[in-house]
């Protein structure tokens, strides 16, 4: 029986890749088979096991049909199909989550990633980084819309997070499996993933890429999310500097305003004790703003709590994933088909 048991479990480590490339899709009809054949040429040349992770995050066009017929042919593709359009983070996420190579390399599917380029990834693994992270050292976007607000944002998210890297935006990435699945993803938070990994303690660094024109298709990014990344520092500056004591950033708040509301009520109450008179009709606007510093710090010691008791929830409990699955697709391979 433990020989049996030994066999099949040496079995199923060899079926196991060593890399694993994730992309997501959304609308990409045009560039799904172009991508396909680079991504499969490149790492076919790198010479180790891998599996391709294509995920259509909600398209309406034939990028998922186009991705079935690929994965129809090839059995290195796991196809992941979402109930609808989450966004790149979640599209991302659910990649991660159903890939199992050693190594996880993230990628656009808009061609503007160029697959050429992943052995120099991969190669910095091999040294021992836990993440590399693309540069996109010479990019020919609009000055005005495109490259000016992502240079301000990659500054301020180089001193926030202490992470010093050029380019947080690209999803050209590679990590190490249990670096990237120890990093919950939500909202838009795939563009700080090193900010994130860093205070978890890995080791990060930074390599060029090109950053050609998109060959077919339209742009999904556009000015306004300039401004959610601005939002999403102030929640990255929050989270690495508070992420397991919110009490402190709370708390702090929230004494500040009770000992400042309190020491005005108490000048008031000495007032009236020397000087008697009605203090009320003299200083009322002092009134009303001891009272509500005092109400207010209150109000900020209880969300520091209530954000403590999020917190254990956070470490103690199994978390929901920001994405619905609609079907995953995966043809068998020949030797997994004979063991059946």
């Amino acid at each position: 029986m433990a020989e049996k048991a030994a066999r099949v479990s040496a079995r199923y480590h060899r079926r196991v890749p060593k890399y694993s490339i994730v992309v997501p899709f959304h609308n990409e009809e045009d560039n799904v088979t172009k991508l396909y054949d680079r991504v499969k040429e490149t790492m076919e040349h790198v010479g180790s096991s891998f599996e391709m992770v294509f995920v259509d995050d909600g398209s309406r066009d034939r990028t998922y049909r186009l991705l079935e017929e690929i994965a129809a042919v090839d059995s290195r593709v796991l196809l992941i199909k979402l109930r609808r359009n989450f966004g790149q983070t979640s599209a991302l996420a659910a990649g991660f989550d159903h890939s199992s190579g050693e190594c996880i390399l993230a990628m656009d599917g808009d061609l503007q990633h160029d697959p050429t380029e992943i052995p120099q990834f991969l190669a910095k693994l091999e040294e021992g980084y836990d993440v590399v992270s693309g540069w996109r050292s010479q990019r020919g976007d609009n000055m005005l819309f495109r490259r000016i607000p992502s240079r301000v944002a990659n500054w301020m998210m180089a001193r926030i997070s202490g992470v010093d890297i050029h380019d947080f935006g690209t999803t050209y990435k590679a990590y190490r499996r249990e670096v990237i699945h120890n990093i919950p993803l939500y909202g838009e938070m795939h563009r700080f993933i090193p900010a994130l990994a860093s205070w978890y303690g890995a080791t990060i660094c930074e390599i060029p890429i090109s950053n050609p024109a998109r060959e077919a298709g339209a742009s999904h990014y556009g000015l306004s999310r300039t401004f959610r990344v601005l939002f999403d520092l102030m929640t990255i500056r929050f989270l690495l500097k508070y992420m397991t004591r919110p009490l402190h950033f709370f708390g702090g708040l929230g004494s500040l305003g009770v000992i400042s509301g309190s020491g005005i009520a108490l000048w008031l109450l000495i007032h009236k004790l020397l000087r008697g008179g009605d203090v009320a009709s003299e200083h009322a606007p002092w009134f009303i703003i001891a009272g509500v510093l005092i109400l207010a710090g209150i109000q900020f010691v209880g969300v520091g709590l209530l954000g403590e008791l999020q917190v254990r929830h956070f470490f103690t409990q199994q978390q929901r994933q920001p994405y619905t699955v609609d079907r995953i697709v995966r043809m068998k391979s020949n030797e997994e088909s004979i063991r059946q």
